[in-house]
């Protein structure tokens, strides 16, 4: 079902909701969230992304001016060998403008990477160059299977073809300046004999020429996410020690670390809130979740998502509200 698109201008700050804008998490890594949309819908997806969400009421769509001019902002608070990387909680691919964003955020200031986390489903070569061109220093780009029966599967999409990605991420790794990680997710009793396959794959196209050229992720059943039926994440101990066992079998780094993309402790943006407060704040926009309403303090200093709404009220509404959630500055409140 495809959700309303709810397109995010200046009055809406980009600091303090976690489907769209800039997050940062007290490192010299800032995450840019131009878009909420996504084309797949992923069976283990940990935010019910896609057509087939049934938790989504609203997708989002951040103005480019905008997102760049308040990333420049936090880009001159946070220092320099910055990393900018466009995550989010769909596809990075479904802004329009991803060429245009990832150049300027390569010109600011201060950043010395730019990365992004996509599925490919909308990668072709001659985007990649672009994006490549642009400044775009690594992909990480999540293939869950090798096989084509159960590459559809886990994608949740008919139309996914694996072989046209497995071709794509070739030419990144092969023929453009930037470089590829292969990050798939592990998923219990639906892809473990892909894994092996993925990390064959990965070092035969030549992944990883600056960093590693895996990034192995563990399934998690997130309380908002989808949860393959039968499948039960696995135990950190476990995930690793199985990671460890595939090392020594392909004699690649596999357990990987904040220190091996050199993301550093910084300052973190100051938090003006605190859990508990009250205060007054003014409907901006329709929330992304059932139940939830999009918000910004009347200082304009933050956005914030209220949730436990029966009724959403109607944009231009002002409204008390009690913080219940501030870390990294994304705010949750209720209404009271």
């Amino acid at each position: 079902m495809v959700k309303p698109l709810f397109k995010i201008g200046r009055e809406v700050p980009l600091v303090g909701c976690l489907a769209f804008g800039l997050i940062d998490r007290g490192t010299n890594l800032i995450q840019v969230r131009p878009s909420s949309l996504c084309p797949l819908s992923c069976v283990f997806c940990s935010t019910d992304a896609g057509p087939k969400s049934r938790r989504r009421q609203t997708e989002y769509l951040v103005e480019l001016e905008y997102l760049v001019e308040a990333f420049r902002e936090v880009a001159a608070f946070k220092g320099s060998g910055l990393e900018a990387h466009i995550d989010t909680v769909g596809d990075p691919l479904t802004y329009p403008q991803i060429v245009e964003l990832v150049e300027a955020l390569s010109r600011t200031q201060g950043v010395k990477v730019v990365s992004m986390q996509s599925k490919g489903y909308l990668l072709s070569e001659r985007l990649a160059e672009e994006l490549s061109e642009a400044g775009l220093s690594r992909l990480n780009l999540s293939i869950d299977a090798l096989n084509s029966e159960l590459a559809v599967k886990l994608s949740g999409t008919p139309s996914y073809k694996v072989e046209r990605i497995l071709g794509v991420a070739e030419h990144v790794a092969q023929n453009t300046k930037t470089d590829l990680l292969i990050a798939p997710v592990w998923v219990p009793g639906l892809n473990d004999g892909e894994i092996p396959k993925i990390i064959e794959f990965a070092l035969k196209i030549g992944a990883g020429k600056r960093w590693p050229p895996l990034g192995i992720q563990r399934y998690e059943a997130h309380k908002r996410g989808r949860r393959p039926e039968g499948v039960k994440a696995q135990s950190w101990k476990s995930f690793y020690g199985e990671l460890r066992r595939l090392e020594r079998r392909f004699q690649v780094k596999l357990v990987i670390s904040r220190e091996d993309f050199s993301i550093q402790r910084r300052a973190m943006l100051p938090i003006p809130y605190r859990v508990g407060q009250r205060l007054r704040v003014k409907i901006v926009g329709p929330g992304w979740l059932k139940g939830e309403a999009l918000a910004s303090t009347l200082d304009r200093l933050r956005s914030l998502t209220i949730v436990g709404l029966k009724q959403a009220p109607p944009v231009g509404t002002e409204i008390r509200v009690k913080l219940i959630g501030c870390k990294h500055n994304i705010l949750l409140a209720e209404p009271v």
